[in-house]
Formats: structure tokens, C-alpha cells, sequence
């Protein structure tokens, strides 16, 4: 890469760490700053990973002056420093969800447009190289008339994941639980198969979401939902996401038309049928095939961060091309806009219409 991109990180969590790590795979970047309310904390980050330890993100972007941000605060902190870097012409790249609400969503939209910065969203599905084939599939139109789109997450979290003095499993910063936290990778992926194949937008959902399994003094919204989706061909599918399911699974895509079906289990194919065939199906087969690794189904750290290398990746070109990311900020909505929609018809006891950009 042959420009040189001057990069902070805002907030130093756990999925900071990922971040640093693919940047350092990255040609042509530079991690010149992070920042973190504690200084201890922050400063342990940088000397592991590089760059300046800053106390806020105002004092990193006034401080260092990257051109690139990596939002990784909790989910419903994202909407300040977001805005406060495109308000400096900063490029943005925003950790799944974009924000937890669809409010605060578009506020940080509005920002984009705005700004002279670009606004992207975090979402390593679909960098996952056999969910790459499957759309690649998609788009080909391999699948015929798509019939149906599911996604499935049987994860499992363990009571100190919610424990006392976290932010996960709380209303103010994570939104929710096991849908906007968990699940919305699958949900975003699935999504975006089902469109490639033809299907269109989700226009509805019905849900439910329950909490059964983990201390509800320590997690204030759900650790299970279940819920069915229409798409705008008349396509459905359900979206399954939970925390407590122990020992926790694979996620899960299954997508079916009338000319073909692809199951994948993470970064391992199931199924690959298509009535015409092509000659080199034989060979995604065996490339996917039997290819089971580490998810995050009861860890999210053993989560594989070649995909959030790919998804930065992908962010710096469409800089460098001066055009938007592949996950642009209206890309990063879709999810999160079936997921407010999920939670609305959980709380209503009706369908509700997925909302779309103001």
C-alpha cells in the first residue's frame, strides 16, 4: 500500500487489541496513538502495539492528528468520537454496531455527510473467505429464485461476561445482548447474501427475546432471541442468537432457492448444491471443506483476526481510491436497523417494518 496512513485507536477493550494486530499485517499503516481513560491501561497498550497514549479522544485527534480512527469504545460510546473526528476531517472506521440506537446511528451519518471524512463500519463476516464464495455465488445467481436466508448463533458467555463494572449486557452501552453484540455478524452477513441473491432489503420482522440464563442483576436485556424475517421478493428466514447455549457452537448461515442451497458453519462449508453445476465447485469444496477452527462461540477472543485485517484493509484502498468502503455507513445500518425492529416486535408483540435511512 503505498500510502502511509496515520492511525488511533479510541478505546483500548479487548477488541483494540485485534485492531493493533491487523494493522501491524497491514503495508503501508502506522498506529500512532490510542487512547484510554486510564492511564495505566493505556499506556500498556502502547508499548505493547505502538503509538502515543492519549487520555480522550479530543486530546488524540487535537494530540497526534492521525487521518484514520478506529472506534473500539463500548457500543454506545461510539457516536461522540466518531463525530468529533469527521467533524476534523478525520476518516472513520466504527466497530460493529455502528451505535445501539438508530437516533444515534444517524446522527453519526449526518456527520459523514457533513465531513469531508469517509464513515465505515466493522463487520468481519464478510471477509470470511467462504462467505466470499457464497456471495460470489449470490451475485451469479446461482442460488435461482432465493427461497430462504437464515443465521444462527448458539453461543454461550459465562456469568463473569456480564459480570459486575461491565458495560456488556447493560441498556446505556450495549444496547442489548445477544442480538446486537453477538449475532449482528451473522445477521449483517446474512443480509448481505440474501441481497446479493436477489432477495432484496428485510422489510419486517417478528421477535421474541427472553433472558433465562445468566444473573439479571448483572445483565439488564436478553440472552436469547429467535425471530422470522421477510425480505422485499417475499423471501423469509430466521435469525437465532443466544449467549446461553453452553458449550456454545459455530455460527451459522443457511441460504436455499430453487436452483441451489449453501450451509456454512463459520469458516467450514456444509453444503454447496446447485442444480447447474459449475467446474469449480469441486474445488470450493474441498478449499472449505472439513476447515473447522475457532469461532467465538464460547470465546470471544479466540475469534481468527485475519478478517479484521481484510475489513481495515478494505477501508484504507477506498480511502486511497477516494470512494466509499464496501462497508459504508449505510451498509453498517442494515443490521442494526433488523435488530432495533427485532427488539421493537419483542416488546410490542406485533411485526414491525425495518426502518431505513433518514
Amino acid at each position: 500500500m503505498a500510502t502511509k496512513h496515520r492511525i488511533g485507536i479510541i478505546g483500548v477493550g479487548a477488541i483494540a487489541g485485534m485492531h493493533a494486530k491487523a494493522l501491524g499485517d497491514i503495508e503501508g499503516t502506522e498506529l500512532v496513538a490510542a487512547c484510554c481513560r486510564s492511564e495505566e491501561k493505556g499506556r500498556q497498550f502502547c508499548q505493547k502495539y505502538g503509538g502515543e497514549w492519549y487520555p480522550t479522544a479530543e486530546a488524540l485527534l487535537d494530540g497526534a492528528k492521525p487521518d484514520v480512527v478506529t472506534v473500539c469504545t463500548p457500543s454506545g460510546a461510539h457516536l461522540e468520537p466518531a463525530i468529533a473526528a469527521l467533524e476534523r476531517g478525520i476518516h472513520v472506521l466504527c466497530e460493529k454496531p455502528i451505535e445501539i440506537n438508530l437516533e444515534r446511528a444517524q446522527q453519526m451519518i449526518d456527520a459523514e455527510r457533513a465531513s469531508s471524512a469517509t464513515l465505515g463500519g466493522i463487520f468481519p463476516q464478510r471477509f470470511n473467505p467462504v462467505v466470499v464464495a457464497a456471495h460470489d455465488a449470490a451475485k451469479a445467481g446461482r442460488f435461482g429464485k432465493l427461497a430462504v436466508a437464515n443465521a444462527y448463533v448458539p453461543w454461550w458467555r459465562d456469568d463473569a461476561y456480564y459480570g459486575p463494572n461491565r458495560w456488556q449486557g447493560t441498556k446505556q452501552l450495549d444496547g442489548g445482548g445477544a442480538l446486537i453484540n453477538q449475532s449482528i455478524h451473522a445477521i449483517d452477513a446474512m443480509l448481505w447474501l440474501a441481497e446479493a441473491a436477489g432477495a432484496g432489503r428485510a422489510v419486517e420482522v417478528f421477535g421474541y427475546t427472553s433472558l433465562l440464563c445468566h444473573n439479571p442483576e448483572h445483565i439488564e436485556v436478553e440472552d436469547a432471541a429467535a425471530a422470522t424475517v421477510r425480505f422485499a421478493n417475499g423471501a423469509v428466514g430466521v435469525i437465532l442468537g443466544t449467549t446461553a447455549m453452553w458449550p456454545g457452537g459455530a455460527m451459522r448461515f443457511h441460504l436455499g432457492g430453487r436452483d441451489g442451497t449453501i450451509e456454512v458453519h463459520e469458516q467450514e462449508l456444509i453444503t454447496w448444491a446447485f442444480r447447474d453445476e459449475q467446474p469449480d465447485d469441486e474445488a470450493v469444496k474441498a478449499k472449505f471443506t472439513n476447515k473447522a477452527g475457532k469461532g467465538g462461540g464460547a470465546d470471544p477472543m479466540a475469534i481468527d483476526y485475519s478478517n479484521h485485517t481484510r475489513n481495515l484493509a478494505d477501508f484504507l484502498s477506498a480511502i486511497e481510491a477516494g470512494k466509499p468502503s464496501s462497508i459504508d455507513a449505510g451498509e453498517a445500518w442494515k443490521a442494526l436497523a433488523v435488530i432495533r425492529a427485532i427488539y421493537e416486535s419483542a416488546e410490542s408483540g406485533k411485526p414491525v417494518t425495518v426502518a431505513t435511512i433518514g
